[in-house]
């Protein structure tokens, strides 16, 4: 359990009357609230994880489970989780938790601040001192930062301190809310090669546009640095999805038996959802050398339609 010290610490030295102030949730940890002239915004230091965004007027963006275990321990399912440094099950420790331990671990919160526009961007920190794993035995420093204004703008930095070459994978696991997943529309990936993980990682061409949702969907679309645009026709907007420092997006959606299956999400929620994912993944794994830096980020935002 978080001590009310440390809440008191962090709206001392980082909440802003009317635009950000902190709680504490039911199992202990404490998120950030943040409230501007565009958008509302909910971040919990654990994992960084951005779990609501919902700009003035418009729904929410982002998909949280109801069903999700804000719980140490148990990854937060929905809004953006965090997935660094390796991506799905470690390929040779059974045992790493799945999706790396960034989106486990308590982050620092460095930093908030009102920009002349009325957003806010909020900056956290990891490094290798703070969490780690035997199955990555690498130093690394990690700088996350929230941009909440009428676009959400997030960005991942990783820098490597040391004297050899890091490598990890990453992601930004950007559950996108839709009103129904059978009826969206996806531009952005003609042409591009993907490997399907529904069909024995076979890999295959996006022939033609729009890509729509008909079954179970889990691609790692390769070689594309391409704006994603989502047609949501029953919520009648459009979201896009702009990113940079990424060779790689995920498209995905359990469907109805995969989500039957996961005990932290409902079985009627499937349709709700869509992940787009920004990612370095697989033959885009990052090779950081000595002293470098590697920026990932998304932008994300919706029109009517």
């Amino acid at each position: 359990m978080t001590e009310t010290t440390d809440i008191d610490d962090l709206e001392r030295r980082y909440a802003i009357p009317g635009a950000v102030r902190f709680e504490i949730d039911p199992h202990g940890l404490v998120h950030a609230l943040i409230e501007t002239p565009h958008a509302e915004a909910s971040i919990f230091l654990y994992g960084a994880h951005l779990t609501h965004y919902q700009p003035r007027g418009d729904r929410p963006l982002l998909f949280t489970s109801r069903e999700s275990r804000f719980q140490r321990g148990q990854p937060i399912r929905g809004g953006v989780p965090i997935v660094f440094p390796w991506f799905g099950p470690h390929g040779v420790d059974p045992s790493a938790p799945m999706h790396g331990f960034a989106r486990l671990a308590e982050w620092r919160l460095e930093s908030v601040e009102r920009k002349t526009d009325g957003s806010v961007l909020l900056i956290f920190g990891l490094d290798s001192a703070r969490a780690t794993h035997p199955a990555w035995p690498y130093a690394y420093a990690a700088c996350y930062s929230v941009r909440i204004g009428p676009r959400l703008e997030l960005s991942l930095e990783v820098t490597n301190p040391t004297d050899r070459t890091v490598t990890y994978e990453e992601a930004l696991h950007t559950y996108l809310a839709v009103e129904d997943v059978r009826a969206v529309e996806i531009r952005g990936l003609a042409g591009a090669t993907y490997v399907d993980k529904t069909d024995g990682m076979k890999r295959k061409t996006q022939e033609s546009e729009p890509l729509r949702i008909t079954g179970e969907t889990d691609r790692v679309y390769l070689a594309t640095r391409a704006t994603c645009v989502l047609e949501d026709p029953a919520a009648g907007r459009r979201l896009f999805v702009e990113k940079w420092g990424s060779d790689a997006t995920v498209v995905w959606n359990p469907w109805v038996t995969k989500a039957r299956a996961m005990p932290d999400f409902g079985d009627e929620e499937w349709p709700r959802m869509l992940c787009i994912e920004t990612a370095n993944v697989g033959e885009y794994t990052i090779q950081l050398p000595p002293g470098a830096r590697h920026l990932v980020g998304v932008r994300i935002w919706s029109e009517s339609l």
